[in-house]
């Protein structure tokens, strides 16, 4: 009798255990990413891309518009636009004759180019990066100091020089830069035994001015995110926290 009290016992036991762990089964298990994760995957791509949007802008306001103030462009090492090699030997030339404030003239009227073209052109850098679409805006987020700027750069590029080139063409006759380099290549052409030449300085000077926007963006970003009291508004402390 006493066995068979013990054995019910134990049947008893084992059957419940069996149903207890058929309810447990049928709990949905409590893991990070049902919960709400704390890493990348806790904010979506829309939130992320609006977040990398936030930084661009950023660099547009904070940064790119120092390139719009007199030697924005001339007093920064960083952007400074410098001459091409065609026009190296023009400056050259120019100096072995005594003529090197001119070559000066010559070199910062360049850069005044280029810093009167970007206030005139920075709504179109303010469009663009509405406008983008981060396809991956996770891989952009972990990825390198200059991600975002790299992705910007690549997608707006092309279009941006197309709008950007009449932009410097006109600042080229406003601040006098055609008339300084037309004066210039002239004085360099009349030099016993130098070979003419005649550069596409609308062309060079577009390239690089884009060249110092992009790297004047790139250098928010960079603060941005590695500088926490760079994040200026909770979508960015947000966001930027992820890749920390």
């Amino acid at each position: 009798m006493i066995r068979k009290l013990i054995a019910l016992t134990l049947l008893f036991n084992l059957s419940a255990c069996a149903e207890l762990q058929h309810v447990a089964n049928q709990i949905p298990q409590t893991t990070q990413t049902q919960t709400g994760s704390t890493g990348i995957n806790a904010i979506g791509n829309a939130d992320i891309a609006a977040g990398l949007r936030q930084a661009l802008d950023l660099g547009i306001e904070k940064q790119v518009s120092k390139l719009t103030q007199t030697d924005g462009f001339y007093g920064n090492s960083m952007v400074k636009i410098l001459l091409p090699p065609e026009l190296q030997k023009v400056d050259d030339g120019l100096r072995k004759i005594g003529l090197g404030s001119l070559a000066d003239e010559g070199l910062k009227a360049l850069n005044r180019a280029a810093e009167d073209a970007v206030k005139e052109a920075t709504p179109i850098f303010v469009d663009a990066v509405k406008d983008i679409t981060f396809n991956d805006a996770k891989s952009i987020l972990t990825g390198s100091d200059n991600a975002a700027t790299q992705y910007l750069e690549s997608k707006t590029e092309s279009s941006l020089y197309s709008k950007f080139n009449p932009v410097i063409k006109n600042s080229f006759s406003k601040v006098g830069a055609d008339k300084v380099w037309s004066n210039l290549i002239t004085k360099y052409n009349s030099i016993p035994f130098t070979d003419d030449v005649n550069p596409d300085l609308t062309d060079y000077v577009t390239g690089e001015a884009l060249k110092g926007v992009y790297t004047m963006i790139e250098v928010e970003e960079k603060e941005i995110r590695t500088q926490y009291s760079s994040r200026t508004t909770d979508l960015l402390k947000q966001v930027f926290a992820l890749q920390d």
